[in-house]
């Protein structure tokens, strides 16, 4: 069953047009049709099952039909700070992230940061993002979209309030325990691709933040939040 994000207000019984957005895909690229059904998610919990009713030249109405209020999110919570990368990588980074159920997305610069964003670019940057995470949604059937927050440097927001377990991808050689004592809301720091310096590692854990080595090899920076968050819906 096709299923889209919809910025409205949604309730059983009632009828509801179809967004623009919603519109194009399903009722001009899917060539949808009067009775087929759909499913829409609004971000306010829970999905709903629809009923596609009347069919205009610009817009559609729908009948919602039922509500199912499973929003597929795991049993922790994870506010995932990232050192933007360029091109695809970021892109593919966020993507991966929201389908395996980050809570919200902090951009970061950093010394090795390959980004430096001006307001215009910034905006519309945070906006493409902000689409790959819904898309993700959308895909993945998570209900809760998670919000892509616009970037601060690290010393800014290693300075800010942070979940009670922080967890750096860096080396460490006593890797015992460490997820044995973690609680069900973390923050996750992950580097850039040349990788944090010596210097913002060590302000990291002065504010918290245990070293979390999760393995022999070097991950790239678009990996590196995958391999993290599979580990943490493993262990919780």
């Amino acid at each position: 069953m096709p299923r889209f994000f919809i910025e409205a207000d949604l309730t059983v019984d009632t009828v509801t047009e179809l967004t623009e957005t919603v519109f194009h895909h399903w009722v001009k690229v899917l060539r949808a049709k009067v009775g087929e059904t759909a499913t829409l998610f609004n971000g306010q919990g829970g999905d709903f099952q629809v009923e596609l009713t009347e069919v205009n030249k610009k817009t559609a109405l729908v009948n919602v039909l039922s509500h199912n209020p499973d929003n597929r999110t795991p049993a922790f919570k994870t506010l995932l700070g990232q050192v933007m990368s360029k091109g695809d990588r970021m892109d593919y980074a966020i993507q991966k992230a929201v389908e395996l159920g980050v809570s919200e997305i902090q951009l970061l610069t950093s010394e090795r940061c390959e980004m430096r964003l001006k307001y215009d670019r910034d905006q519309k940057k945070i906006e493409h993002w902000q689409g790959i995470a819904i898309a993700a949604c959308e895909q993945c059937g998570m209900n809760i979209v998670p919000k892509i927050l616009a970037p601060l440097s690290l010393q800014d927001w290693l300075a800010s309030a942070l979940p009670e377990t922080k967890l750096v991808l860096a080396p460490n050689k006593d890797q015992a325990n460490i997820l044995d004592n973690a609680t069900a809301d973390i923050a996750l720091l992950i580097g850039p691709e040349g990788g944090l310096s010596e210097s913002e590692i060590l302000a990291a854990n002065q504010v918290g933040f245990i070293n979390w080595c999760i393995g022999a090899r070097v991950l790239r920076t678009e990996t590196a939040p995958i391999v993290a968050l599979s580990i943490l819906n493993f262990h919780f």
